[in-house]
């Protein structure tokens, strides 16, 4: 077994990035050519610190999408020479094919570089859908409640107290424990979970489309048909087709994110609801003799979005966390999966003798959170300027 050097083992990861850092460039490129078109998002480029969290946001996200198309190690090849080997370790096998583990391999003698990077895989494929989900059911109960008012606000915002007065990790490790996970209660809770953003969906469509009947008609009918389609599969695992199914596990973790971050979202649309509903462009489509449910979803809810965006990447952060500290308490979604939880679990136990099996999934971790906490910041000061 040898080594590289420094130089060369920063060169070889560059080297590695290359298609990604090829299009975080193009991306950003583009993010500057066409802020004046992007909205909040595009004011974001004149504040430094909003740029380093969109560099961080963006870089971890293609990261994600394109980790299985890198030339890395496979992250569940486990090579026994190579059991806790160091940065740049490069082993050549009997039949002379050569590997290099740029971060060192863990305890089972896996690539920690391989690994970190489909990490980001694991949570780009759960966190903001699941963060997406918890929105849709806060608005979905948030803009009736706030708008209505009356029995229907104090009942859900009942419920809401109810939900956050309760430990947040307690509760999210009760949801995704194994006595809990092998019940119905999951799936129970997912049709809820689902079915309700569906149905505010559905309103949704109907008031936009109401003055054309035949197209309404058309659109709501296949919203339908996708829809049940989508419930089917992703919650009952029938899907006719065979096409749509969800690991049980992963739908266990959806509904605990949204679960617990659905409260919260509620009392941030509710506040908002509240408020704009006296503004005047609500006094006027009123006048136009337009339905409450058009006003709240194309007058109010379009008018709350940049508070909403900036909540959303804060949320997406918090997500993250969660979803590590369920993959660090050895409740990951496969005991093998390279989440950055469950490295870092595997990896504390030897930190004193080879801190890199825990300290690279930690800074990926670390750097992804920060890039979204600093995206957030610079959105809600631009947001405040508008």
């Amino acid at each position: 077994m040898t080594r590289l050097t420094l130089l060369q083992t920063l060169g070889a990861i560059v080297a590695a990035l290359g298609p990604v850092l090829a299009a975080l460039g193009v991306m950003l490129a583009a993010v500057v050519l066409l802020r004046r078109r992007l909205g909040l998002l595009g004011h974001v480029t004149g504040n430094p610190v909003g740029m380093v969290g969109l560099v961080l946001v963006l870089f971890w996200g293609l990261v994600g999408l394109l980790a299985p198309w890198l030339s890395l190690q496979d992250p569940l090849l486990q090579v026994t020479q190579m059991k806790n080997a160091l940065p740049g370790s490069r082993l050549v096998l009997p039949d002379g094919t050569a590997i290099t583990y740029l971060l060192g391999g863990d305890v089972l003698g896996r690539d920690v570089f391989a690994r970190a990077l489909a990490g980001a895989g694991e949570v780009l494929a759960i966190a903001p859908p699941a963060a997406a989900l918890a929105y849709m059911l806060g608005i979905a109960l948030g803009l009736p409640a706030g708008y209505f008012g009356g029995a229907f606000d104090t009942a859900v915002g009942f419920v809401a107290n109810a939900l956050l007065s309760f430990p947040v990790i307690l509760l999210f490790f009760l949801l995704v424990s194994p006595e809990v996970r092998e019940s119905t209660i999951p799936a129970g809770m997912a049709a809820v979970l689902f079915v309700l953003p569906c149905l505010f969906l559905l309103a949704a469509i109907n008031a936009r489309l109401f003055v054309a009947p035949a197209r309404r008609n058309l659109v709501l009918g296949l919203f339908l048909v996708i829809a049940a389609w989508l419930v089917a599969g992703v919650v009952f695992d029938a899907d006719p087709l065979g096409v749509v199914s969800l690991d049980p596990n992963i739908l266990n973790v959806f509904v605990a994110v949204a679960f617990i971050n659905a409260p919260t979202v509620f009392r941030i649309v509710r506040g908002a609801a509240m408020d704009l509903r006296s503004r005047d462009y609500v006094q006027a489509a009123l006048t136009r003799g337009e339905g409450p449910w058009y006003i709240m979803c194309w007058e109010i809810l379009p008018n709350a979005r940049g508070a909403l965006v900036v909540d959303f990447c804060l949320r997406l952060g918090y997500t993250t966390i969660l979803l590590g500290a369920l993959g660090f308490f050895g409740l990951a979604v496969s005991p093998e999966s390279p989440d950055w939880g469950s490295t870092i679990s595997e990896g504390r136990k030897l930190m004193a003798i080879f801190p890199h099996i825990a300290v690279v999934p930690a800074l990926c971790l670390v750097s992804f959170v920060l890039g979204l906490n600093l995206l957030a910041n610079a959105l809600r000061e631009e947001s405040l300027r508008d």
